[in-house]
């Protein structure tokens, strides 16, 4: 046979081979499509305990972003303040100021004159005429404030150190008002970081849970199915079919529980935030931002949800076929 000829029958082979490959690759998917409909009961059992698996990780990482954005809105409104006398010099308002602005932990720093201070608590007390009444009467002197943001709201220690050390500060500071981040106010901030950290550590477990159970039930599912076509798996093993055809149907089987059960939980997430938005946002928790960017984001989110839900199929119906292919 010429060298020609050699090579038009290797590349004939080849493309022979890789036919019959592909129509092994249909075959074990049919099969695998037709596995999931074969026991209903235990196929809703899988895929139901699926889709809750994967809720509850979107529902996790989108809970974490709602929070993270919550507290960043908490930070620009919690009262950082420190009171300085109604008569401080203009130009030691300035220094102190300036001086502020300087802490490494310092966003922005804001200046209320007493006038403006005593407009706002008239404003804020516009109903209640006692307090206006007293207001008026006592002709009360209101200090100057300095409102001031920091990057982490839980760390202090440089305005603590301020207020300590700056020479300025203690000559001119109110001495009626202590600064509002220390006592009750510093708890109760540091309280909203606590909390934040201990949802996500708590999201994280109960993912880690499901992730489990699901698993554990998918791999039952698998078990079961094995168990109920053991003779037709015999007689493909006798016949002559490796491994990998036998294992493949129930393969395509669990990755079918975790397309639907993505699709599925994806949805209930967005029905469950839209929902949810307009009691959450009433109470203060920031949603509008974090589900706008999962519609957005939609076309990364769902292949992403797919991605999770056919590994962990795939990674329980591996370990369920894998024993019994041992036998």
């Amino acid at each position: 046979m010429s060298r020609g000829n050699k090579s038009e029958a290797k590349v004939f082979a080849l493309k022979k081979r890789r036919r019959r490959q592909w129509l092994t690759f249909v075959r074990m998917c049919r099969y695998g499509v037709n596995n999931f409909s074969r026991n209903a009961w235990l196929t809703i059992a899988a895929t139901a305990m699926m889709t809750l698996t994967l809720f509850v990780i979107l529902m996790t990482l989108v809970s974490r972003n709602i929070l993270l954005d919550s507290v960043s809105e908490i930070k620009n409104k919690v009262d950082m303040s420190v009171y300085v006398e109604h008569n401080t010099k203009e130009s030691d308002l300035k220094k102190l100021q300036t001086a502020l602005e300087d802490i490494d932990d310092v966003t922005r720093v804001t200046y209320v004159t007493p006038q403006q201070a005593r407009a706002n608590y008239a404003q804020a007390n516009r109903n209640n005429p006692r307090a206006l009444d007293a207001l008026n009467l006592a002709d009360a002197k209101f200090p100057g404030t300095f409102r001031i943001n920091v990057e982490d709201i839980n760390d202090t220690s440089g305005l603590t150190k301020f207020t300590e050390t700056n020479e300025l500060y203690k000559k001119v500071h109110d001495a009626d008002r202590p600064a509002s981040f220390a006592g009750d106010k510093r708890e109760a901030i540091a309280n909203i970081g606590r909390w934040v950290s201990f949802a996500e550590k708590m999201g994280l477990l109960i993912s880690i849970i499901l992730v489990t159970i699901s698993s554990l039930i998918v791999f039952n599912t698998i078990r079961m199915a094995i168990f109920n076509r053991k003779e037709e798996i015999e007689m493909m093993k006798l016949i002559g079919a490796d491994k990998a055809f036998i294992r493949g149907p129930f393969v395509v089987e669990a990755v079918v529980y975790g397309f639907i059960a993505a699709i599925v939980a994806t949805g209930l997430s967005l029905l469950a935030l839209y929902g949810a938005q307009p009691t959450l946002e009433s109470y203060g928790i920031i949603v509008g931002t974090t589900l706008e960017n999962l519609i957005v984001y939609i076309g990364f989110v769902l292949p992403g949800m797919i991605v999770v839900g056919g590994v962990i199929g795939v990674i329980s119906s591996l370990l369920a076929t894998r024993k019994y292919l041992k036998i």
